[in-house]
């Protein structure tokens, strides 16, 4: 319907004094302060053991355990809100000032993108979630199907001071985390990262024994690993030509009806259900910044109108207090450009490469090793490639390899009983994948001949989808 003449009309009350009044989010408060919150599990009691249901979430033992922090509750991801980061630009003209998700138990400081967050499906999930500064603010898990209040969906629940989000993931996949409320501006300022949902048995994996204490020794399993010492992922290979599938040893599929999740605990058998091997992670988290917004961020009246009677109807922008400094948020004018945090050398419309050898460090990636932004891999290895779209706008993304994309937004393409509505696809060398922000890609690639070469990211401006910047990550495949 239009503005100006809507074809059906609700009358709506004014929020002015009551912006607060239903809304969910999260700042430090008393001890205790807060409302019951009955459906609360206590994971300090439930086991990380597989075969025990319902579990806890093993990850932050596996990580003290790698001598990375050590958890401050068990079995609990300790996350902390609105931690300042300013950064040089590339070019050195400017600071761009970020506010970041800090992980208290496990790091230091605020990190751009946050934490990469992993769980293995099936756990039960509890992240403490406690920020500074201004309020409110909220945590949204992009893709999942948490209970509304642990949706972290911004004017959707009650003011409830700092809190702890509690989920159980049933979905292997690559989703994301962000604040929600001004979503716009505070996923534009850092308040986001990935959250990647493992095989049930991966970290369970690599602990060898569960000791007194509380802690765990872990194995020689690689972290992140599962129980055939094989990093793997959601993928249904079956509606693939042959040819296809056999790059891919080491496919298991799953039950053909309800794939992983049917009633009854049918299709809950196997934890391999349904997943495929790989060797070498990939992950690309194109993002994109308007140095305007970095250069108001200490103006807290940048952006706010004065408010009317009706919301969203009547804001008067023009009596804006900082009229001389507003910009709305529909006035994006990127500037510099960034994957998964690394700089893209290039001024507006020019082509920018990073650098090769990125890998990203295990304190910040639930201790897992080895995940790479810029590739490096040999001739015969399986790459599994996770693209998050942080940018304000869409990005073109362009593979220089044949790829199988196994899935988007989170769910595998295919697996069952989604097969009805879609399927894994081989996406040819050369394809450009124009994809907008928030959304996600997974890929399989095997290179079977040495390369030296780059992919593609271009950056671009939805009205009118002209390339902003481009970015080219190496692809480097070594005999």
């Amino acid at each position: 319907m239009s503005f100006t003449s809507p074809a059906f009309h609700i009358d709506r009350i004014s929020v002015v004094g009551e912006e607060a009044e239903f809304v969910k989010m999260f700042d430090p408060r008393p001890v205790g302060a807060g409302p019951a919150l009955p459906e609360r599990i206590d994971v300090t009691t439930l086991p990380i053991q597989l075969g025990a249901n319902p579990r806890a979430n093993p990850v932050p033992e596996v990580m003290q355990a790698l001598g990375l922090g050590i958890p401050g509750r068990p079995h609990t991801r300790d996350m902390d809100l609105l931690n300042g980061l300013a950064l040089p630009t590339w070019d050195g003209a400017k600071i761009l000032n970020f506010m970041t998700i800090r992980d208290k138990d496990f790091g230091l400081g605020g990190t751009y993108p946050g934490p990469i967050i992993r769980i293995p499906r099936g756990v039960i999930v509890h992240a403490d979630l406690s920020g500074k500064g201004p309020p409110p603010h909220t945590i949204h898990w992009h893709g999942l199907e948490p209970t509304p209040i642990n949706d972290g969906v911004g004017h959707c629940s009650m003011e409830i001071g700092s809190y702890t989000y509690q989920f159980q993931p049933n979905f292997i996949g690559s989703y994301f985390y962000h604040c929600h409320r001004n979503t716009v501006q505070h996923f534009e300022f850092g308040l986001f990262s990935l959250l990647l949902i493992e095989p049930p048995d991966a970290y369970f994996a690599s602990i060898g024994a569960i000791n007194p204490d509380g802690t765990v020794t872990l194995n020689s399993i690689p972290v992140g690993a599962c129980l055939d010492g094989r990093f793997r992922t959601a993928a249904n290979l079956l509606t693939l030509p042959a040819s296809i599938q056999a790059k891919f040893p080491g496919f298991i599929a799953g039950d053909p009806v309800f794939g992983v999740a049917g009633p009854n605990d049918v299709g809950v058998g196997h934890p391999h259900a349904f997943t495929v091997p790989y060797d070498v992670e990939v992950l690309w988290v194109p993002d994109d910044r308007d140095s305007r917004w970095s250069d108001l961020a200490s103006d807290a009246f940048a952006t706010f109108p004065v408010h009317g009677l009706t919301p969203g109807a009547d804001d008067d922008f023009q009596a804006n207090p900082a009229i001389q400094n507003f910009f709305a948020f529909n006035d994006y004018r990127a500037d510099y450009w960034f994957i998964t945090g690394l700089p893209v050398p290039t001024p507006p419309g020019g082509t920018g490469t990073i650098p090769p050898g990125i890998v990203i460090p295990p304190g910040g990636n639930s201790g897992r090793s080895g995940s790479q932004v810029s590739v490096n891999a040999r001739v015969g290895q399986t790459i599994f490639l996770r693209c998050l779209d942080a940018a304000y706008n869409n990005i073109r993304v362009t593979l220089p390899v044949d790829a199988v994309i196994t899935a988007w937004d989170g769910r595998a393409l295919g697996v069952p009983p989604f097969n009805r509505y879609n399927h894994a696809y081989v996406a040819p060398a050369n394809t450009p994948m124009t994809f907008s922000v928030a959304r996600r890609f997974d890929a399989l690639i095997k290179a079977e001949t040495t390369m030296n070469t780059f992919a593609k990211v271009e950056f671009m401006d939805t009205r009118g989808n002209a390339v902003t910047a481009t970015a080219l990550i190496p692809f480097q495949i070594s005999p």
